[in-house]
């Protein structure tokens, strides 16, 4: 069940003419207390002069979240289902912006960050999405980097065929009118990964590198070995193709990015091993590759 708790708008959206706004920026958050005076902050110091809204789905949280986006006068809609999948499909059905935009409670943004999506937008009407980066904050070494390559790889990607293969739902943005619905019983990976693919059948999607958002690094914290193959590999790709396969969640949501203690000893050797191995691994075949690539071509 959906419920609506609070309806608002934040200062910057709103709208004295009565019209619907340009944007509706939603925000799904479970337990976000910590981050979520942040994020808000940041998307009221937006320097768009349109109008826009902020919508935060409530997913069952137990501390402050909601309070704190009902003090920020932004809307608060209730989402008893758990999941991101559940949460973004709510927000969205309450959203009355020409243009949705997807993002999350641990993330911040600079102040002209929906002027670019709205200008790239205007830039092609034919285009019913638009999809940007994101950078870790406070992020090891191996995080900048591995953000950094993905999405060059994306722009890379897309520059040549046209076609965006992979969007973070952090920051993507798309025609309400073109919306197809989120994968319900889909948990990671459904919220950006089905959303892209439907979104292509429905016309062009755009990627603008020069347009990150800034998110938190906690998901990162437990190291390079526990995001190659339990987050990355078990519950987005694996989880993904599964629950799509079925129609059902087979296998469950990622347990919530919180504060969590150092890895023991034990498992962070492991890491080190494994990492070590992964990275050798990768080395060899893409080096085997750029190898051919190269001698091809002379």
């Amino acid at each position: 069940m959906t419920a609506l708790e609070q309806e608002g708008r934040a200062e910057p959206g709103n709208d004295p003419g009565g019209g619907n706004p340009r944007f509706s920026v939603v925000i799904p958050a479970y337990n976000e207390a910590r981050f979520l005076g942040d994020c808000l902050d940041s998307l009221m110091g937006q320097d768009f002069p349109g109008t826009f809204e902020i919508i935060v789905v409530d997913n069952n949280s137990t501390d402050a979240t909601a309070a704190i986006a009902r003090s920020r006068g932004v809307k608060v809609v209730h989402e008893s289902r758990p999941g991101v999948c559940s949460a973004r499909q709510c927000g969205t059905l309450a959203a009355t912006g020409e243009i949705v935009v997807s993002t999350d409670a641990d993330t911040v943004y600079d102040a002209g960050w929906l002027s670019r999506i709205d200008q790239v937008f205007r830039a092609d009407l034919a285009r019913v999405a638009v999809a940007g980066p994101c950078r870790f904050m406070e992020a090891p070494l191996w995080g900048r980097a591995y953000a950094w390559a993905l999405f060059r790889i994306v722009d890379l990607i897309a520059r040549i065929t046209g076609k965006v293969r992979y969007a973070t739902a952090t920051n993507i943005a798309f025609r309400r009118s073109e919306w197809p619905g989120y994968d319900t019983s889909a948990t990671q990976g459904g919220d950006e990964l089905d959303l892209l693919r439907k979104l292509r059948t429905h016309g062009v999607v755009a990627f603008d590198h020069a347009n990150p958002v800034f998110t938190s690094s906690r998901r990162l914290r437990k190291g390079l070995a526990y995001n190659i193959f339990v987050t990355c590999l078990f519950y987005y790709v694996l989880g993904y193709v599964l629950n799509r396969i079925t129609g059902r969640r087979v296998i469950g949501m990622y347990p919530a990015f919180r504060a969590s203690a150092r890895p023991a000893r034990t498992w962070r050797r492991a890491q080190a091993l494994i990492t070590a191995s992964v990275g050798l691994a990768v080395f060899a075949v893409v080096g085997d590759y750029a190898f051919r690539l190269v001698y091809s071509w002379l």
